[in-house]
């Protein structure tokens, strides 16, 4: 399958929100993120299938404060983390310098501005990033990343992958939210009032099914989709771009 031409991302108030969004969260995502064990799982799965050589050099979309990005930059020449705050970015190397990691690079930048030269990355992966992206983002972020790696290059991509209740397994992950949030009382009344509107909505979140990600990858060129449900709500999808 031929790689489709990409077509330009838009940029509108939606990245000004995701910016303010994320600097006021900084702090508390890095501090946060190492204690969920679902999230640890997904980093785990992340850097498994990126499957880093000594050799690559990688990309890190929507990096936070650098969970995949330090767990991988010991497998690989260098990585270079990308956040859309530049307030993470300083965080992501801050912790980079106390673990003695010196291989890794820092870009507040926007995803969807992304620039790279063709076939110049071995390795791109992300993770609970994606679903900020508008849903006609997201396929054009991939096509983008085909076209950045090398021929053998490989995306990785964890991510909550829920739909809207359109089968079994979305209504199963929709439900065991509400559950949890119900038994928290008021404020997870009210956690319930807000992201239902953000969700239906699609407004900040806007999470899609582990087979729209495995179609986008397999309509962008890459061959090896595969697909590892991690958690509840999340799953890794990856994919290869053929070649040597």
């Amino acid at each position: 399958m031929t790689n489709a031409a990409p077509t330009p991302l838009q940029t509108d108030r939606n990245l000004a929100r995701q910016q303010r969004f994320w600097t006021r969260r900084a702090v508390s995502w890095d501090h946060g993120a190492g204690n969920n064990p679902g999230l640890v799982k997904v980093v785990n799965q992340v850097v498994e299938q990126a499957a880093g050589a000594p050799e690559d050099h990688a990309v890190d979309l929507g990096c936070g404060s650098g969970q995949v990005t330090l767990a991988l930059a010991p497998k690989v020449a260098s990585i270079l983390a990308v956040d859309i705050s530049d307030k993470m970015i300083r965080l992501l190397v801050d912790n980079a310098r106390s673990a003695g990691i010196t291989n890794v690079q820092g870009r507040a930048t926007p995803v969807e501005q992304l620039e790279f030269a063709p076939s110049s990355v071995d390795v791109i992966v992300s993770n609970y990033a994606l679903h900020h992206l508008r849903d006609a983002d997201k396929p054009v972020l991939v096509q983008r990343a085909y076209g950045w790696l090398r021929p053998g290059g490989r995306l990785v991509i964890g991510d909550m992958m829920f739909g809207r209740g359109g089968d079994s397994r979305d209504r199963e992950i929709i439900a065991s939210k509400l559950s949890l949030l119900l038994r928290k009382g008021p404020g997870g009344w009210w956690r319930i009032a807000k992201n239902a509107g953000r969700y239906l909505l699609r407004f900040q979140e806007r999470p899609v099914s582990i087979a729209a990600w495995e179609k986008m990858l397999s309509e962008a060129g890459f061959v090896k989709v595969e697909a590892t449900q991690v958690v509840n709500e999340a799953a890794v999808v990856s994919g290869v771009k053929p070649g040597s």
